[in-house]
């Protein structure tokens, strides 16, 4: 079986490793003409870290991530709604993991190169066409700058993991409007400075419409004794950026960030000094898709952003896409007939991500905080009075179970 996968970002490169690690040939296609580390700070939830330590990933990960020790709820004023223990902290039997994107998809790549050979990614191979005939799947590939085509591959199916703007998505779907546009930007740095609370706290601040997120990503900093933060500045301004394209690369002044955070001088970190302390600033339009009915059509299926795009919230984007691979890759190896493969795929992952799309509509665990700012827009006194520790626990209790990632059910798994 060979399979042809469209995209070289984290959901493609980690669905090479599985096909791999299942005797399955797998070839991937990536569009850019060079893989270069590019993004900011991402988070890995326990349940996708299980799945890179069963790929062998443990120790390289451990060298490249900062292992999150707490994730903290507070209000814009700085003062504490929520705190909980992540990770190995928590009971998990795997750490969660923050880290810069870039340095994933190289280690990534790396490995997929080493394992599957240096010509197991095609840089350069953007995805123009591709039909069925006679059991099998021809892809043609083209270079995106000349329009020349590259390339022209066969395989038993084709997997499109090429992000948000699909190209295999929009053939099934060719009526699909643009993404749906929240009304909120995100601008997001990397600044170093002096660690702050544990050193490996994630924490979140403020409400709904204007929020503001860090976490450290790299250990080497820390090792020195301080702390490389990445930070996301998250503000609602309502249609004003709905045209502005998706792009991790879209740089910003800083002057467009400090205004909405002018005043949010922390006791235990100074907001905007981490924001006036960031080299480059990028602007990024908070967007997303609907659920679709379906992602397997034939020997053609979806994966990671191409199916189930989802806001930045609970830290599941990346973790999703992760979770995708072995799904896929188990069908495979479980089902003989590779259409029926692909739909078994699709009822493993298709319903568990659609809810977390329209839960993260709705802020996820990070409801706590508008409800604090709803009810306490000046600030409070007794945290309680406010809102109950069993209101603030359920609704964190509550995304685990849908996002997947409940403990005891996590640890009750296997490894492998």
């Amino acid at each position: 079986m060979k399979v042809l996968i469209a995209g070289g970002g984290i959901g493609g490169l980690v669905t090479a490793l599985c096909l791999e690690r299942a005797g399955i040939e797998a070839c991937v296609f990536e569009s850019v003409e060079e893989i270069r580390p590019l993004g900011v700070g991402i988070n890995l939830l326990p349940h996708s870290v299980r799945v890179l330590t069963a790929l062998g990933l443990a120790t390289r990960l451990a060298e490249t991530a900062i292992a999150t020790a707490e994730l903290i709820y507070f209000n814009k004023f700085g003062q504490l709604i929520w705190r909980e223990p992540r990770g190995l902290a928590a009971g998990y039997h795997w750490p969660q993991y923050s880290i810069h994107r870039g340095r994933l998809q190289m280690l990534l790549l790396e490995t997929v190169r080493e394992r599957l050979g240096e010509t197991a990614v095609r840089t350069g191979c953007h995805l123009e066409s591709f039909s069925e005939r006679d059991n099998q799947i021809e892809a043609r590939f083209t270079n995106r700058t000349t329009g020349e085509t590259v390339a022209s591959e066969t395989g038993d199916l084709l997997v499109g993991a090429d992000g948000i703007h699909s190209r295999v998505r929009k053939h099934f779907y060719p009526n699909e409007r643009e993404p749906k546009f929240s009304g909120k930007v995100l601008w997001r740095g990397v600044t170093e400075s002096a660690p702050y609370l544990t050193g490996r706290s994630m924490f979140m601040a403020g409400y709904a419409n204007r929020k503001f997120v860090a976490y450290p990503i790299c250990p080497q900093t820390a090792a020195r004794g301080r702390s490389l933060v990445n930070w996301v500045a998250d503000v609602y301004v309502g249609d004003a950026y709905a045209g502005t394209p998706r792009d991790w690369n879209r740089q910003v002044n800083q002057d467009a960030v400090l205004p909405a955070f002018a005043d949010w001088h922390f006791d235990w970190l100074d907001i905007p000094a981490l924001i006036k302390g960031a080299s480059a600033i990028y602007e990024f339009p908070m967007i997303d898709r609907d659920p679709v009915e379906r992602w397997s059509f034939g020997r053609v299926t979806l994966l990671g952003d191409a199916a189930h795009p989802m806001y930045p919230i609970g830290s599941n984007g990346a973790s999703q896409a992760i979770l995708d691979a072995p799904a896929l890759t188990e069908a495979l190896t479980t089902e003989s007939d590779i259409v029926s493969a692909l739909q078994q795929y699709e009822r493993a992952r298709l319903q568990p991500t659609a809810r977390i799309v329209l839960s993260n509509r709705q802020q996820g665990p990070e409801q706590v905080m508008q409800l604090v700012e709803e009810r306490a827009p000046t600030g409070f006194t007794h945290l309680h009075e406010v809102i109950s520790q069993a209101e603030l626990e359920e609704i964190a209790n509550r995304y685990k179970q849908i996002a997947g990632f409940s403990r005891e059910e996590l640890n009750a798994k296997h490894v492998n």
